[in-house]
């Protein structure tokens, strides 16, 4: 609001506009509320929640305010022309260029990829088109102002101030926003703790190992692949109706004697599971015990799409078949009410989610880096009865939440500089492989920057025939060496990531990489996919003999000593190829047995 009603000198506003945006549906809508706090007046905030139809009408019309979600900008420009087209007039499909506001919430996961780039070639109007109008016509390349247009998006623009929040920056983020790499402000976990706006999420942090041994319960002692066996047989454990039972009852038992009791009795708790299917099963699980002891507690569950369960073949599960008729929009302010204590997730509520009521967390997932940090921070919002958080991990070290803690707890630093030579040289891989040819590049890119106004429904069909014979020739090489194949998709990967960051923060004038980058992350799209191998399920085969559940540690977890590590760049990416390595299962298992094995007694 101070950004919307600042004025320079001469008394005029330095913003026409205050884009507020995220990346996420759940971000938007809380941003949205806290913002119509402040403000009331019609036509001075207007929220964006129906289409990028409302998103282009509250542009053209300069709305002072606008809070909208990343994702609606790359369909801006179509609706743009609509609207002139219902004029009458003939549209360019660009804003008049204003000046701009875009604070960014949530900024290390906002400002990747294309929708990003996106924005920024909205906002930039017909300034943007201008300037690439003027190299296209330098070039002697008018069908090419597109590509211009395409590159210019990519840098900094005049009219656009940008002000990106994040607790936990990437290194991209520091690079594209900050000045040298470091933030404009800094306001760092420690500083928040210690002046109670936040409170610590390690201070209560308890540990439990799962133990058990495994048997062969067939008569055949099969031959498996190794890697992918030993996935299917901890599968086969995280999915064991024992180990969910045995975790079920750890948990809603803590919640009932300890959390159900704290902000004055109004604290819930999140569980985090490793997959949509075990969410499904947690469930379950949950609601059978509860109902069984009788305990007043109300459970809820959020994951995506549809999950199978492959024990109830033709059995489906959805998100809000399962919490009985509360759809995704419902969910989060059906959580606050005093009706529902539990939430267990996958892959849903780790990031931005805000609900200081939340106590505990319960994590039955892998967590390692800014996952574990975005998700365990769930716990750490305020609230005047909120005296402390608590974490039951059933998986993850103290070690190593400790030290992704730690890169975050002072405030990140940038690592190496990215060398812009080390693109080149992939590029110069890549064109040498002989893949794609220079004119495919040509066809591919006179298509797909076409204007707007010229574009047809053949369109697609033309930009496919110009990709197909790189198609056919990396399946012919995948056929003679697949390591190669994989090799040379990996630098496919690498070159469109080194792009995508450093065109951000070095103004390139080389129209060729932008072409090529065009073509590479439409063709990577359409690569076959390397060969899987065998999909294993044991449930047959395996059984479970013994199994213990032990608590390991409790307590603080001290981020005050040791270094910080410093965040990385983008990397080349290797093939990720493991030629597969074919063992016994007895074998296997009993690997799997030594590792997670201890004293079992007959109580296990």
């Amino acid at each position: 609001h101070r950004l919307a009603s600042l004025h320079d000198a001469a008394n005029q506003r330095v913003f026409d506009s205050v884009i507020v945006v995220t990346d996420r549906v759940v971000l938007d809508q809380q941003l949205q509320d806290t913002i119509y706090q402040f403000e009331h007046k019609r036509g001075v905030v207007q929220r964006i929640d129906e289409s990028s139809r409302q998103l282009a009408e509250a542009l053209e019309n300069a709305v002072p305010v606008i809070i909208t979600t990343l994702q609606k900008f790359p369909f801006v420009s179509r609706q743009l022309l609509k609207l002139a087209e219902e004029r009458g007039e003939s549209g360019t499909g660009t804003l008049a260029t204003r000046r701009c506001a875009v604070i960014i919430d949530e900024a290390h996961s906002s400002q990747g990829g294309e929708t990003a780039t996106d924005l920024k070639e909205v906002l930039g109007g017909e300034e943007l088109r201008e300037e690439a109008k003027k190299r296209a016509a330098t070039e002697g390349r008018d069908d090419m102002e597109e590509l211009f247009r395409s590159m210019a998006k990519r840098g900094r623009q005049a009219n656009l101030s940008f002000f990106a929040f994040t607790a936990t920056p990437k290194y991209k983020t520091l690079a594209v926003f900050g000045r040298d790499g470091q933030p404009t402000h800094r306001y760092t976990m420690r500083q928040a703790i210690e002046e109670e706006f936040i409170l610590d999420v390690l201070k209560h942090y308890t540990t439990y190992a799962t133990y058990f041994k495994l048997l062969k319960a067939c008569e055949d002692d099969p031959n498996v692949e190794r890697k992918k066996a030993a996935q299917a047989l901890a599968r086969f454990m995280k999915l064991h109706p024992h180990n969910i039972a045995q975790k079920t009852e750890v948990m809603v038992e803590h919640f009932q004697a300890v959390t159900r009791h704290k902000i004055g009795g109004r604290a819930k708790a999140m569980v985090v599971t490793g997959s949509r299917l075990e969410a499904v099963r947690y469930k379950q699980s949950f609601d059978r015990y509860i109902q069984e002891k009788g305990y007043a507690i109300k459970s809820l569950v959020a994951f995506s799409g549809t999950v199978l369960d492959d024990k109830l073949p033709g059995v489906t599960y959805t998100e809000v078949g399962m919490n009985l008729g509360i759809s995704e929009k419902e969910l989060p302010e059906k959580f606050t009410t005093q009706e529902y204590q539990v939430l267990l997730v996958a892959e849903k509520y780790q990031t931005g989610f805000d609900q200081p009521l939340l106590h505990t967390m319960f994590v039955d997932k892998r967590l390692a880096g800014i996952q574990a940090v975005q998700t365990l921070s769930r716990l750490n919002r305020i609230h005047p009865l909120k005296e402390d958080t608590f974490v039951l991990d059933f998986v993850n070290d103290r070690e190593e939440i400790r030290e992704a803690f730690k890169v975050y707890y002072e405030g990140a630093e940038m690592g190496e500089q990215v060398d812009p030579s080390r693109m080149y040289a992939i590029k110069g891989d890549l064109d040498a492989s002989g893949i794609y040819l220079d004119e495919e590049v040509e066809r591919f890119c006179a298509v797909y920057f076409k204007p707007k106004q010229r574009q047809s429904a053949m369109d697609h069909q033309a930009m496919n025939a110009a990709l197909d014979p790189a198609v056919s020739r990396f399946t012919v090489r995948q056929k003679d060496d697949e390591d190669e194949a994989e090799l040379w998709r990996g630098k496919v990967q690498a070159f469109l990531n080194l792009y995508g960051f450093l065109s951000q923060v070095i103004p390139y004038q080389d129209s060729d990489l932008e072409r090529l980058y065009v073509l590479l992350r439409h063709l990577a799209a359409k690569l076959p996919r390397r060969k899987s191998g065998p999909a294993y399920q044991f449930d047959d085969e395996v059984r479970l003999d013994y199994y213990r559940l032990q608590k390991i540690s409790e307590g603080s977890i001290s981020l005050q000593a040791g270094e910080a590590r410093r965040l990385d760049g983008p990397t080349e990416v290797g093939s990720g190829l493991v030629r597969p390595q074919p063992v016994p299962l007895s074998q296997l298992i009993d690997v799997v047995n030594e590792r997670f094995g201890t004293d079992f007694n007959q109580a296990d």
